[in-house]
């Protein structure tokens, strides 16, 4: 297999799809093997470029058959260039795929440093964000982002803050559920991505500019027929000795001053068109859509675009292609001297006004449809990777269950799951145990979990099924010194969102962590009891963890509150966690014996105490 592909000569997507399934192993192979195509490419083109400046001399200086050779050095050069562009495509593919194993294989292991964080979406006055690590180090747009351009990156940032699931997450879900199926399009699709998103522009300018007429004026067409006709027979004139050589000397001056006419507009759109690379993946994402058929209504709906289009979306970035390598390689020594003979600026203004003509309405929106898709395929990629298949079931009552759920960001083989249910007469859930029992780490996992759902994802559970609330946490109330606030009153600012948006009827699910933890204990117990009732009398439900276990007498006398704990067991010198939940208050903590641990020598009046 790997020897029919290295003798492959053309770079397509059947191509591509074969070798997105290949071993890191064998791409390693295939990239030395395409490195030593690549030079051996090289080395003939910069002997057929030293064979041009020959035969050019010799066709004026010696015989004007040598006009011949030089005419098909020139169609030689231009297939050396073509196959050179194609097997450098090729090699970063090659490249592309082995860092999407490399990243594949760190995202398995959860070592998510080296990965992209998504740092500047991180902002600590989100509902949630910032509690449940969906930006940053060690987060969950780290395990799901497999986008390439910088606003589809974006788009998926966008849709994580989603507080609540909207209705694309619906059509999302059953998607997902095709896409991750085709491993082989997912690859190939975030592979091409890979390999040609650099030195991208903005789409939407190009979107723009798209929309305006196109300066294409009557009197152009005298120099675009002109030029041709008059430089090729100048040029045969002179070989055969009909027109004096000199001639052809002026007839470059000429040239010259009618690149000046179209100079500034082209220099102009060579600004505005996206960057030759940019075109291409376009181009192959729209090639590689509009080779599948998805059964999914949703999939089968914006696949469809890139097919029914009156002008097929692909045919159109394939001329795109072609015209964006030449109007920004204007100053290419070659292109300069033939547009200096043959005036080919002019036939270059003809074909953009052509090509807008036909192609500018089937073009218009395509950043955004591309964005959506890199963001399916972020999903599906993450779906097949982590092998999800707990997708969310909605209830129409305010009720929350999950069996078996997880924290996505712990390694599979230590995290641990747990069942919940918070059913229709509970509305808070005091949740109380010891020092590192795991309590603040399951309220994320519920947190995170909620979140995926939104999304139209399937979640770290066997089963999940909820009542579309909106999510609202208080769990990273810090300090900040810069605005004189101290982290107490930062969880004050914290819970005052949620009880106005609670109060406004918003069925609410709340994470609380270790409620009002910054100041006394009487105060504490005081202000966390008023609280609970307070939110009693809204459509909020959710879960407040707490270390006073005074709180858990509450269950005796609200009936919508329940108790939930979880333990540790002192064994001598060691405690230990079995992260599980259960029911009830907790019946020990553990703080004294961690300061032990720690070195702090207790005496028995201050233990008393």
């Amino acid at each position: 297999m790997l020897h029919k592909i290295l003798l492959a000569s053309f770079f397509d997507l059947y191509l591509c799809a074969m070798i997105s399934s290949f071993e890191t192993s064998e791409l390693l192979q295939l990239k030395k093997k395409s490195k030593q195509k690549v030079a051996v490419l090289a080395i003939l083109r910069l002997i057929l470029f030293l064979l041009l400046g020959v035969f050019l001399v010799l066709s004026f200086a010696e015989h004007s058959l040598f006009f011949l050779a030089l005419l098909a050095s020139i169609a030689a050069f231009v297939y050396l260039i073509k196959l050179f562009n194609q097997e450098q495509d090729f090699q970063r593919l090659i490249q592309a795929l082995i860092r999407m194993q490399e990243e594949k294989q760190l995202r398995a292991a959860r070592n998510l440093g080296m990965l992209d964080s998504g740092e500047e979406f991180v902002d600590k006055e989100h509902p949630f964000a910032n509690d449940l690590d969906i930006f940053g180090q060690h987060s969950l747009f780290q395990l799901l982002n497999h986008t390439v351009t910088a606003s589809a990156r974006t788009l998926l940032a966008r849709r994580l803050k989603m507080s609540q699931k909207d209705e694309v997450s619906l059509v999302f879900q059953t998607a997902i559920q095709e896409l991750s199926k085709q491993t082989s399009f997912l690859q190939l699709f975030e592979g091409l991505g890979k390999a040609h998103a650099k030195d991208s522009r903005d789409f939407k300018v190009f979107e723009t500019w798209l929309k305006q007429a196109e300066q294409w004026k009557v009197g152009y067409w005298v120099p675009m027929i002109i030029g041709p006709v008059l430089g090729l027979s100048l040029i045969i004139g002179a070989l055969f000795g009909i027109f004096p050589a000199a001639l052809l000397g002026v007839w470059l001056l000429v040239g010259v001053g009618m690149m000046a006419v179209s100079h500034t507009y082209l220099k102009d759109v060579a600004g505005i068109l996206p960057t030759f690379s940019q075109t291409k993946m376009y181009r192959l994402w729209s090639e590689h859509i509009q080779a599948q058929d998805f059964q999914d209504p949703y999939l089968g709906k914006i696949s469809e675009a890139f097919r029914v289009q009156r002008f097929s979306v692909s045919k159109g970035l394939s001329s795109l292609e072609q015209l964006t390598f030449l109007i920004q390689n204007r100053f290419n020594l070659m292109y300069i001297v033939l547009n200096a003979f043959f005036w080919l600026d002019f036939m270059l203004l003809r074909q953009l006004y052509s090509w807008k003509k036909v192609y500018a309405d089937s073009l218009g929106g395509l950043k955004d449809t591309l964005d959506v898709w890199q963001v399916l395929v972020s999903y599906a990629s993450f779906t097949e990777e982590e092998q999800l298949t707990c997708y969310p079931e909605w209830s129409e009552h305010p009720t929350f269950q999950a069996t078996s759920i997880s924290h996505p960001l712990l390694k599979p083989e230590v995290a641990v799951s747990n069942d919940f249910t918070l059913d229709f007469s509970t509305q808070t859930i005091l949740l109380t145990g010891s020092n590192m029992s795991g309590k603040t780490t399951f309220m994320r996992t519920l947190g995170i979990n909620i979140v995926l759902a939104n999304q139209g994802l399937p979640v770290f559970a066997e089963r999940f099924e909820s009542f579309p609330f909106v999510l609202f946490t208080s769990m990273r109330n810090a300090d900040n010194l810069g605005e004189s606030v101290s982290s107490f009153y930062a969880e004050l600012a914290r819970i005052k969102k949620i009880l106005q948006e609670s109060e406004e009827g918003i069925a609410m699910f709340f994470l609380m962590d270790e409620i009002l933890k910054g100041t006394n204990t009487t105060d504490r117990i005081m202000g966390s009891e008023a609280l609970i009732k307070q939110l009693a009398a809204t459509n909020a439900r959710g879960i407040i963890s707490t270390h006073d276990i005074e709180l858990s007498s509450l269950e005796n006398e609200l009936s919508y509150l329940k108790n939930y704990s979880f333990h540790s067991d002192i064994q001598e010198d060691r405690i230990q966690f079995d992260y599980k939940i259960k029911s009830g208050p907790c019946p020990s903590f553990n703080a004294q014996k961690l300061m032990q641990l720690m070195g702090i020598k207790l005496n028995q009046s201050t233990k008393e105490a």
